[in-house]
């Protein structure tokens, strides 16, 4: 075969052979993907709380020594239910504060008269003006030291000054107790309150408004109690601050019963555009969703709000209706063609 015949066929094969590859290699990607529509509607970020019933500090009591004494008799002992001015504990005054009252008693007496006695020399001009209202405040100070002697000597026997629960008696009979020694501690009958426990770093986020959801054991409901008071201090064992919750008399739980709440941390706007979590993607902390349109994947970046585990509030280029990617974002670029599975 001449050489100008064996060139041509060589063109030819050539020809033959590079005309499909170069249609295959400009094909463009598709990517498979599952869809999911945007909706609107409400959604709340809420989290679980741990805690427990306890007595509030406005339903305890405690009654103390007024002086020095020891105690004599215990009327109604620990457990017992008292009715207000009802004796719980007996006391007798020391000797040491029986000396105190009767030397109080002694130095109120000689003050007076010696106040009676300047009066009588400042009338024969023996004493100055001063002198005698010198002695007279002596003796005013000196009534008033007894007189507070006499009425504590007067409160040594301890009563309920409301309705109650005795809590704790500290003492026993026969021991002496120092003066302002707590003796006994009352629990008052009517509304308790629970401690709940959370993460220090949730409280700014608390909707304090919306209360704590609490689900009573006895009856197994849920009940939605106002939030009484925050407490910010970090607990040093468990690193986590309280929130407190007062718990009506009606509901019969009692002090150390554990209890569980909800609290709602953050809640969409109303008509707020909700998708669901498995569409959010992430890139370098902006967060993004992709939106299909005629067969084409779009990114848009977007603002997340209030969520409840399963779907959540977005922003920012969503809108209702809007097809966004929930399964295979991941292997999707801006612009890249799809197909839904």
């Amino acid at each position: 075969m001449k050489l100008p015949t064996m060139l041509a066929f060589a063109a030819l094969a050539l020809a033959a052979c590079s005309g499909p590859s170069d249609t295959a290699s400009t094909a463009e990607p598709v990517a498979l993907v599952k869809l999911a529509k945007a909706t609107t509607g409400d959604v709340e970020t809420a989290l679980t709380l741990y805690g427990a019933v306890e007595q509030g500090a406005a339903a305890q009591y405690t009654l103390s020594a007024p002086m020095e004494a020891s105690i004599v008799r215990i009327a109604a002992p620990v457990g017992s239910t008292v009715a207000r001015g009802q004796l719980i504990v007996m006391m007798s005054p020391s000797p040491t504060a029986q000396s105190n009252v009767t030397q109080a008693r002694s130095g109120a007496q000689a003050a007076e008269q010696a106040y009676q006695r300047a009066v009588r020399l400042r009338t024969d001009g023996l004493v100055s003006d001063a002198e005698v209202e010198s002695a007279r405040l002596a003796a005013v100070v000196a009534k008033s030291g007894m007189a507070a002697l006499s009425t504590q000597a007067g409160q040594l026997a301890l009563r309920a000054p409301f309705a109650s629960f005795v809590e704790t008696i500290a003492s026993n009979p026969g021991e002496l107790v120092a003066p302002g020694t707590t003796v006994v501690t009352l629990a008052r009958s009517g509304d308790m309150r629970a401690r709940f426990y959370l993460d220090h770093s949730l409280i700014g986020r608390i909707t304090r408004g919306e209360g704590v959801r609490v689900t009573l054991p006895s009856e197994d409901i849920d009940v939605n109690l106002p939030i009484a008071a925050i407490d910010p201090t970090v607990n040093p064992q468990t690193r986590q601050a309280s929130i407190f919750v007062n718990v009506p008399a009606a509901y019969g739980l009692g002090s150390g019963q554990p209890l569980r709440g909800e609290i709602i941390l953050e809640s969409a706007e109303k008509g707020a555009v909700i998708v669901p979590y498995a569409a959010i993607l992430d890139d370098g902390g902006q967060p993004f969703v992709f939106v299909v349109s005629q067969g084409m994947a779009h990114r848009k970046d977007v603002q997340l709000g209030a969520g409840d585990g399963t779907t959540i509030s977005v922003s920012n280029g969503i809108k209702e209706g809007d097809q966004v990617v929930v399964e295979g974002g991941t292997a999707l670029e801006d612009g890249m063609k799809v197909r839904t599975q």
